[in-house]
């Protein structure tokens, strides 16, 4: 089996911050369609704007190729699948497979004889094979490897990084049979500069994927550790981890809140297999339990510092600054922010939220929160310095410090500025 490169057109089905800058590289070499069930996405797009801004407009503009559609019709003259949608968590931390089985439900409404299927979507080992390409089959009345082959090439995309972007990192890629490997590998080398490494199998690439996220929060959850025990010491965090850092092989990894849609969410998919196939994962679980608790640690940080200058706390009045899941990015799903906010509320504080990155809109519906947009000086009793966008980099502590009352708590949650600077500091 081989689709001649020429003949190649390719389906991209979800276009959030994984599929769009692919479909748009893609688009550039290859007949290509974007394919999303939002239709507001879809219509914003053909409008020539991404508000992910992980794509310019004027980029956006220059690729001739590339259709977006919601229409699901157009899929049918696709040769090769691209599936990027997401893999969430549920409220008791089990992999969200809807999405994924949508999408497949979906492709077996169009997939052909000798078509391909390559899935970016994080997921735990064994997946794509154990329940996507088994719902492809069923839908279509192909068999897999036989009539139309799979591919997985874990998407490494990190939000809002103009730097490492989608061409410039390196490309996990695997097929179904060895033919498939070199095929979907050659595929991803057409369009990624920064070379591709072809895994074994399936199962090793999304293993691979799945632990790279993994590690990341176990690193974080350490520090994290380290800074619960650095405060009760008396100890600046940030002045220990440059101590140490001094040595060659230390990992320079900081505390802080663990948000977003994959560091969050992806151990909890390994965890999952692992407990499915009869072990306990002990260090994954408890690396989770720290990261997920740094929201209440921060307001409880907070209302023991206000206590001391003695801050009413059931009449105080916070302004968090930043409520994206990072810095100088708009997304924010699974932000954790929201869990400092709510520990304040449960203080009986009034508390306000500023972000310029974040849609209003988008956090009034997921969170039920109103973000505030004009801000008041002298008018705060606690400011938590969240996220570090550019903008408060830039605004100086003492503008922002302006917004506090004349006696106020400065909790600088990111280290944005010295430790001679803020009250408390992670």
């Amino acid at each position: 089996m081989y689709i001649p490169f020429e003949k190649i057109k390719i389906g991209v089905i979800g276009l959030g911050y994984v599929g769009l800058p692919l479909a748009v590289e893609f688009g550039k070499k290859y007949s290509s369609l974007g394919f999303d069930i939002n239709k507001n996405r879809v219509e914003e797009l053909n409008n020539g704007h991404d508000s992910t801004l992980e794509v310019s407009d004027s980029e956006l503009r220059q690729v001739s190729n590339l259709k977006f559609s919601s229409d699901k019709q157009e899929l049918k003259d696709c040769n090769i699948y691209i599936v990027t949608v997401p893999t969430p968590i549920d409220e008791s931390n089990a992999p969200d497979l809807t999405p994924l089985r949508k999408a497949s439900e979906l492709l077996g409404e169009f997939i052909q004889k000798g078509d391909v299927v390559i899935y970016e979507s994080t997921v735990y080992p064994g997946a794509t094979e154990e329940i996507c390409l088994p719902i492809i089959e069923k839908k279509s009345g192909l068999v897999f490897n036989k009539d139309f082959f799979a591919g997985y090439s874990p998407e490494r995309i990190n939000p809002g990084d103009k730097v490492n972007t989608l061409t410039k990192i390196m490309k996990i890629t695997s097929g179904s049979t060895p033919e498939i490997g070199n095929f979907v590998n050659e595929l991803y080398s057409s369009i990624i500069t920064a070379g591709t490494h072809l895994a074994g199998s399936i199962k090793v690439a999304e293993a691979a994927k799945v632990i790279e996220n993994t590690q990341r929060d176990l690193n974080i959850a350490i520090v994290n550790e380290f800074a619960k025990i650095f405060n009760r010491l008396g100890i600046d965090t940030e002045e220990v981890l440059n101590a140490a850092g001094t040595k060659w092989n230390f990992l320079k990894f900081k505390p802080g809140l663990v948000g977003g849609h994959c560091i969050s969410v992806d151990p909890y998919y390994l965890t999952h297999k692992a407990q499915e196939v009869g072990y306990r994962p002990e260090v994954i679980l408890a690396g989770r339990r720290i990261n997920d608790g740094m929201g209440e640690y921060v307001a409880t940080q907070l209302v023991k510092k206000l206590s001391s200058k003695k801050i009413h706390i059931d009449e105080a009045k916070v302004l968090v600054l930043g409520f994206t899941f990072k810095g100088d990015c708009p997304d924010v799903r699974n932000t954790k922010i929201i869990d400092i906010v709510n520990e304040l509320k449960d203080f009986n504080m009034t508390v306000d939220v500023h972000d310029g990155w974040a849609d209003p809109k988008e956090v009034e519906c997921e969170y039920g929160l109103s973000l505030t947009s004009e801000l008041a000086e002298n008018h705060y009793d606690g400011i938590i310095l969240a996220v570090d966008h550019s903008e408060f980099k830039e605004m100086g502590v003492q503008e922002i410090r302006k917004y506090g009352k004349e006696t106020h708590v400065l909790y600088d949650v990111k280290h944005v500025f010295s430790v001679e600077d803020s009250d408390i500091r992670l």
